[in-house]
């Protein structure tokens, strides 16, 4: 049998948009990424992990660096880290080909290092294979911050089988079909934008953004998500994530004050607005323009166009950290 295998996948490009440009976005460089994934490692193999898979990329190299780096008395890695033979174009796809090289390779969790578009593009292609997100983007609902030692202990764990299901949960998600045929899926957000174009793929401007969808209700988000947070109307739901949105933007009775991104704080018009639950299928007002996954423009619309929007259960599964360290601490695996 062989020995249990984590799968790493680090995006170069996240942190980095035009919304540090048109917001206060800080960009989140490579090296900083490097260091985290250092300690992902030590995490990693503190737990008993000894085989490694990777992503490669050509722009920084941030596991090879990881790898090799020395701070202080820190010890030598003795796991085993290998790329993932594949590829490397510099897009979105290379994340989806190692998400699904690593199902394929049979990989007990995969750890990435991104924002929601990058978890996006892992989540279409990694199965049921688990996943422990780690914050490197701008407007994130999916991965969180957190410290990178935790997060390859937990990672770790959970891939040497040391915890049981509730340690795992499985996230909601939105189909997109366009004339009938599933086109892509979103983690957080769908919305229709009347700008033609992808362009920079980055959407930021709320005066061309129609209809919101949200796959949940968070509430203390930023970014478009932060609509649906402004929108809770009971009291009960201040804390708890709750089912999808569907948000119809312009004029009417009600404007809510949202934060789009970092420090972009507006008032925003609505129209109108429900809560959707799980099965739930919204059909967009027709109209050419754009429609945008999780913060960016995908999949440009001509009039003929009918674009439908499910809620779906079936997401992707995601590792709870403090529960994973939980279970394992009551269960002995924290002691010798």
């Amino acid at each position: 049998m062989s020995l249990p295998l984590v799968g790493i996948i680090a995006n170069p490009a996240s942190g980095r948009d035009i919304r540090r440009l048109v917001a206060h976005g800080t960009v989140f460089d490579n090296n900083e990424k490097t260091a985290i994934v250092r300690r992902v490692l030590l995490g990693l193999e503190a737990v008993g992990i000894a085989r490694v898979a990777y992503m490669p990329e050509h722009d920084f190299g941030i596991l090879p660096r990881a790898l090799s780096l020395q701070q202080g008395q820190t010890p030598a890695l003795r796991l085993e880290a290998f790329p993932l033979s594949m590829p490397v174009l510099g897009t979105s796809a290379d994340s989806t080909r190692a998400a699904q090289l690593l199902a394929a390779l049979g990989a007990g969790c995969i750890i990435t290092l991104g924002g929601d578009g990058t978890n996006r593009a892992v989540a279409k292609s990694c199965g049921t294979v688990p996943l422990v997100a780690i914050s490197t983007g701008t407007n994130n609902v999916f991965p969180s911050f957190m410290e990178g030692t935790i997060a390859g202990m937990a990672a770790g764990l959970v891939a040497l089988g040391r915890v049981d299901s509730n340690a795992l949960r499985r996230v909601p998600w939105l189909e997109v079909r366009v004339n009938g045929t599933v086109t892509d899926h979103a983690l957080v957000d769908v919305v229709a934008s009347s700008l033609l174009f992808v362009g920079s793929r980055a959407l930021w401007d709320l005066s061309t953004v129609r209809e919101v969808v949200l796959s949940r209700v968070v509430p203390a988000t930023i970014g478009l998500s932060a609509l649906g947070g402004a929108l809770l109307n009971s009291a009960s739901e201040d804390t708890d994530e709750q089912p999808g949105m569907h948000i119809v933007l312009g004029q009417g009775d009600k404007q809510i004050l949202a934060a789009l991104a970092p420090g972009l704080i507006k008032w925003v018009g609505v129209a109108s607005y429900r809560q959707l639950a799980l099965g739930s299928v919204v059909q967009f007002q027709p109209g050419t323009g754009t429609i945008a996954l999780d913060g960016e423009r995908e999949i440009e619309l001509t009039t003929q166009a009918v674009v439908e929007v499910k809620l779906r259960s079936d997401g992707p599964f995601v590792v709870d950290v403090p529960a994973t360290l939980q279970v394992a601490a009551c269960t002995g695996h924290l002691h010798r």
